[in-house]
């Protein structure tokens, strides 16, 4: 008698994100504030179960449309999101100041 047992075996893998606050990056493929660092591990798994990690990375990823890039030192970095515009304050100016017109002068 002849007994077959299939074995299960492969890489996954697996993406965590890295810290627990970060801002939102703007996606350059879906234009979506949904981009964070993660770090990506790639695991030899056998019947799903990780074993041995091959690999680790990290990276910037969309959490949207799954858009990676590397992350590190002199690499690209999305632009963030939701980010304000520096107002400088001159002299005689304030933000938001809305000067009234001169009246005309009376004609007699």
């Amino acid at each position: 008698m002849f007994l077959f047992i299939p074995l299960l075996f492969g890489c996954s893998t697996k993406v965590k994100p890295d810290g627990t606050e970060q801002p939102a990056h703007v996606c350059p493929r879906c234009n979506n504030a949904s981009v964070f660092a993660a770090k990506s591990k790639t695991w030899f798994e056998f019947f799903f179960v990780p074993l041995v990690p091959l690999s680790s990375k990290h990276i910037w990823l969309c959490g949207i449309c799954q858009w990676a890039s590397p992350l590190g030192v002199g690499q690209w970095e999305p632009p963030i999101a939701y980010q304000t515009p520096q107002h400088h304050s001159f002299s005689g100016y304030n933000a938001g100041y809305q000067p009234s017109y001169a009246q005309p002068p009376n004609q007699k």
